[in-house]
């Protein structure tokens, strides 16, 4: 079994969710979903996971929606009440597999103006032995390259590395390259899969 473990964060090891700060700026859950779907949606967001600058994004959103300005304003302004805090039962898997000596890494779809406030309040997020940000490299998963560069950054080889993702697409991805790969549900499903290859 694989010794070197490729990990996500979002969804995996911290909650982010825009809801979290949009349940305090529109009353109804309906329009939230709207807002978050047709506004400031996954797929403009991505495009900063990709390396968009903050300003650029936020003002082209508000170019095409200009009665929604404070609201897309609040998007990054207020990004950090986004974050529900660290997932902790697969922070204390990590927490586990560093006391163990196993070899881990993270690779992220994050914005690299953003990704400094998550580092301040996560100290988790120093124990990775290295740690490829999408908005920093300027490409994001599921781009084949951004896998292929964080092999060659490190000097790894995708055979020997298990990659944890709660997305199928991503997960996909990296199993056409060569990774065995853990489509993330639960903590729980984690741990289970870690134990029977003895690496918990």
């Amino acid at each position: 079994m694989t010794k070197i473990l490729v990990f996500d964060l979002g969804g995996v090891l911290i909650d982010w969710n825009p809801r979290y700060l949009y349940r305090k700026l529109i009353d109804d859950e309906g329009d939230i979903n709207l807002f978050l779907s047709e506004v400031c949606n996954s797929e403009w967001n991505v495009k900063q996971d990709a390396g968009r600058a903050l300003a650029e994004a936020t003002a082209e959103r508000i170019a095409l929606f200009p009665e929604k300005k404070s609201l897309i304003e609040a998007f990054y302004d207020r990004w950090e009440e986004m974050l529900g805090g660290e997932i902790n039962e697969t922070v204390e898997i990590l927490r586990e597999l560093k006391n163990k000596g196993e070899s881990i890494y993270a690779l992220t779809n994050w914005s690299g103006e953003t990704f400094p406030i998550a580092e301040e309040r996560f100290d988790f997020l120093q124990w990775f032995d290295g740690t490829l940000v999408s908005g920093v490299e300027k490409m994001a998963k599921p781009d084949p390259a951004i896998f292929h560069l964080l092999l060659k950054r490190y000097e790894l080889r995708a055979e020997d590395c298990l990659f944890i993702d709660d997305s199928k697409t991503n997960i996909e991805a990296a199993a056409r390259i060569g990774f065995e790969t853990h489509h993330f549900n639960s903590a729980a499903g984690l741990r289970q899969e870690l134990i029977a290859a003895n690496l918990l």
